[in-house]
């Protein structure tokens, strides 16, 4: 090759590569070659991880903010039907007494002029349309009496509380293994409870709380009324999953709402002259025969004024026909019929007071819960219910010891019982539930309320009265992420010292849980999925407790 044909050559060479230079870093070209990359599994960059991140996050926000309000939308309307039903059959009740006197239960179990106010208890009852009638303030007993509610706050805390299922109890299994009672009295761990609208019977909702959280309970708790038998597939229930199982247990029908406190076939006198003995004796029996512990709530919060078992309102009106001293000569008659019956060895006896906060001035001292007392020899341990609940009075600062304090300091000069917070909760209406939360996990630390040795939350939403106007109240612990996050935080803290067994929360794993996200995701239609917590409610119904129809309905049977 000539020297002047190289050179042309090497001219053209050249040419070439400057023009697939110019070429190659064209913007066209960079996009189509990035596109190429990323495509092929290019790392992303750190401001592409960061904006998906939140973008999850805030898919996840969307998701969880839907859930919350096609589970209230849900509660609403049941609470709606549960209401109407409730005044239908108050006022047949009320048209088919009506010419039939007010004693009730016969004049020698309502001794004294003082008990004789049926009719106009009755009467203020059923002029209210209210869920519970001591906080709409017109309806109940405290309504009728006019007692005092310096927020508003006066009251059960929920309509109606969830209930056993009906139905036979299903074919025992192997009997599981449990502690002894002796063991369970003083445990070395502390209880972190729960209930749901269907545990022990069912656990859909109670299981998908426990991944939430990260840990599981050991205590689950439930209700039940005078008109059902015992149930020994509770207990066993419980038991295969480890869980203490805590009965409220309420002498009225399961399906009563928590704002009808006339319940003459009930009173504590028919109890104490034992109209009911029969029914308790096969009870007793049957616990005995099982053979396995649980804790039994006999009639709590007995210090307010929104239960049949509750004595007297704060002016010093009969409620149900009862009358001072009743309430713990009921519990010793009770519990005698238990020993006798060698139910006893199996039974802890939880003795529960409202806390006196908001009760009516003339309930709030030592002296009401002394009286209500039945005695050292008869209780295993103290309850406490307490509900961080609107309207909130000036000085809640949404701590543990504006809520327990003043109750718990009662109850010590009282007893040396341990004390169990037996049913608690807080509302997300005013935005401070995580700072509560945190507040009441704290007072767990080391050195601080020792003789508490756990609590049990109340994991429904509730639609209820409350300073006259009609208010949700999601007392779940997964209400809220951050509500969530300062539950499970406290929780699993190991200086607290709560029992259950640690899991891995699904939220852990990644921003959007994979489970969730999908069935909400897949929930796009207009009918609300209900939420496992809300409808039982309880229901759903709450208890201190839940909703009206007091029965909650069975997510798949309860």
């Amino acid at each position: 090759m000539t020297m002047k044909a190289r050179i042309a050559t090497a001219a053209v060479a050249v040419a070439l590569l400057a023009v697939t230079l110019v070429v190659w870093n064209s913007p066209t070209v960079n996009g189509i070659v990035d596109n190429a990359s990323q495509a092929v599994g290019a790392e992303p960059s750190d401001a592409e991880i960061r904006l998906a991140r939140e973008n999850a996050a805030l898919k996840e926000q969307l998701n969880t903010s839907q859930a919350q309000s096609d589970s209230l939308r849900e509660v609403l309307g049941k609470e709606q039907s549960a209401r109407e039903k409730g005044e239908r059959e108050r006022a047949a009740r009320q048209a088919a007494g009506s010419g039939s006197g007010t004693s009730g239960s016969g004049g020698s179990k309502s001794s004294g002029s003082s008990k004789g106010t049926g009719a106009s208890k009755g009467t203020a009852t059923s002029g209210g349309s209210g869920a519970t009638g001591a906080k709409a303030g017109g309806t109940g007993a405290a309504g009728s009496a006019g007692e005092e509610s310096p927020d508003g706050g006066t009251g059960a805390t929920n309509p109606t509380n969830p209930t056993t299922p009906a139905g036979p109890a299903e074919p025992e299994a192997t009997k599981p293994d449990a502690p002894t009672k002796a063991e369970l009295l003083d445990p070395a761990t502390r209880y972190y409870g729960m209930y749901t609208a269907q545990a022990p019977f069912n656990w859909a909702t109670y299981d998908d709380t426990a991944t939430r959280v990260g840990r599981t309970p050991n205590l689950v708790g439930y209700f039940s009324g005078w008109d059902k038998p015992f149930r020994p597939d509770a207990v066993t229930r419980a038991w295969t999953r480890d869980a203490l199982p805590m009965l409220t247990w309420e002498s009225r029908p399961s399906a009563a709402a928590n704002d009808v406190v006339e319940e003459p076939e009930y009173s504590l006198p028919t109890i104490i002259a034992g109209d009911h003995d029969a029914y308790l004796r096969q009870y007793a029996r049957d616990i005995a025969a099982l053979g396995l512990p649980l804790a039994i709530r006999l009639d709590h919060e007995m210090n307010g004024i929104w239960y049949p078992w509750s004595e007297q309102t704060g002016s010093g009106a009969s409620i149900n026909g009862n009358s001072p001293g009743e309430y713990a000569a009921m519990w010793q008659h009770v519990h005698d019929i238990f020993e006798q019956e060698g139910a006893n060895a199996y039974v802890i006896w939880v003795w529960a007071p409202n806390i006196v906060n908001n009760l009516p001035s003339a309930l709030q001292g030592a002296d009401t819960l002394a009286g209500l007392y039945p005695g050292d020899a008869y209780v295993d341990w103290v309850g406490v219910s307490g509900y961080f609940r609107p309207p909130y009075k000036a000085a809640n600062d949404a701590s543990f010891a504006y809520t327990y304090d003043r109750t718990l300091n009662l109850l010590r000069d009282l007893t040396d019982k341990k004390i169990l917070l037996a049913e608690v909760g807080a509302s997300e209406i005013g935005g401070r539930k995580p700072a509560w939360v945190t507040s009441f996990f704290n007072a767990f630390g080391p050195g601080r309320n020792e003789d508490v040795i756990g609590f049990a939350w109340f994991n429904m939403a509730v639609t209820t009265y409350s300073g006259g106007e009609l208010v949700t109240n999601d007392w779940r612990v997964e209400s809220r992420d951050n509500s969530l996050q300062a539950f499970s935080t406290g929780v699993k803290a190991p200086e607290h010292r709560f029992g259950g067994a640690p899991l891995v929360p699904a939220a852990d794993t990644a921003p959007a849980t994979p489970t969730t996200e999908p069935a909400i995701t897949a929930a796009p239609t207009p009918t609300p999925t209900p939420a496992p917590a809300p409808a039982p409610s309880p229901s759903a119904t709450p208890s201190a407790t839940p909703a009206p129809s007091a029965t909650p309905t069975p997510e798949e049977t309860p």
